[in-house]
This record gives C-alpha cells, sequence and structure tokens, in this order.
C-alpha cells in the first residue's frame, strides 16, 4: 500500500495474497497499525500530497488526482481532518523543506580527488581537516 497509495484500494486482493479473509485482515490491521487499511491509504495519501504542495507549484486540484483522491472535494475534507487545515492554507504557511544545517555544511564541503593528480582514479571524497592540504602537497 505504500508504494501503490495512488492507486485503488482493494482489500480482498491485499487479503488473498495474505490467504485470509476480508474482515480478518481488516481486524489484523487496525491492531497492528491502529487504524483501518482505508484510512492508513488516506493518511499516505495526505502526506505525499503534503510533501507536493510544499515542494511544487502544481495545483491543489492535480496534487489531489495524483495521490489517488477521486474528488477534490474529498481530498480537501480528508486533509483538513488529518492536518487541521486546508491543502491552500497548508501551502501557504509551509515552505519547502530546509536541510538542517549540519547537512548543509557536509554538502557545500570541498571535495578532493583520491589520489590527487592521478588520471586513474578520479573518484572524488569529502575533505576532512588536512586532508586538502595534504594532498595539494603530493
Amino acid at each position: 500500500m505504500d508504494r501503490a497509495y495512488a492507486e485503488p484500494l482493494d482489500v480482498r486482493t491485499v487479503a488473498e495474497v495474505a490467504y485470509i479473509s476480508e474482515a480478518h485482515f481488516s481486524r489484523s490491521f487496525r491492531a497492528v497499525f491502529g487504524e483501518t487499511p482505508h484510512r492508513y491509504l488516506q493518511r499516505r495519501r495526505v502526506e505525499r500530497s503534503m510533501f507536493l504542495l510544499r515542494e511544487t507549484d502544481r495545483s491543489v486540484t492535480d496534487i489531489c488526482f495524483d495521490v489517488g483522491f477521486m474528488s477534490l472535494g474529498t481530498f480537501s475534507r480528508t486533509f483538513r481532518e488529518i492536518i487541521g487545515e486546508t491543502p491552500s492554507s497548508y501551502r501557504e504557511g509551509h515552505g519547502p523543506m530546509v536541510p538542517p544545517n549540519c547537512v548543509q555544511m557536509w554538502a557545500m564541503r570541498p571535495r578532493v580527488a583520491a589520489g590527487a593528480g592521478t588520471a586513474a582514479n578520479s573518484t572524488t571524497q569529502s575533505s576532512s581537516f588536512g586532508e586538502a592540504t595534504l594532498a595539494a602537497a603530493h
């Protein structure tokens, strides 16, 4: 269900794969995850839509259908029930995710070629204190 969140939920097929009845599957699923398979799938769809609302400029309607909802009204109602605000207000109040400072610093570290200067080994490594100086000296 996590990979195919945009596809319609077919509890019967999932239960058949597990060789159990639909009712037993639904009860077991709820006991393990604390919610029904349908609600779990809705939550996964809303989580994916949250990412798309933050990171893209696509319309709310396009996002609604891309994550698997069949109606904009159902999407908006479900989004509000789970998140506490409408998709449009969520987009306005939440910009793109910014990685933590430590990740940004790691990504901006200078890169030094391993075996500096040799054409045979052209892979790069992240520099640590003193490595760049040592590589340049060789």
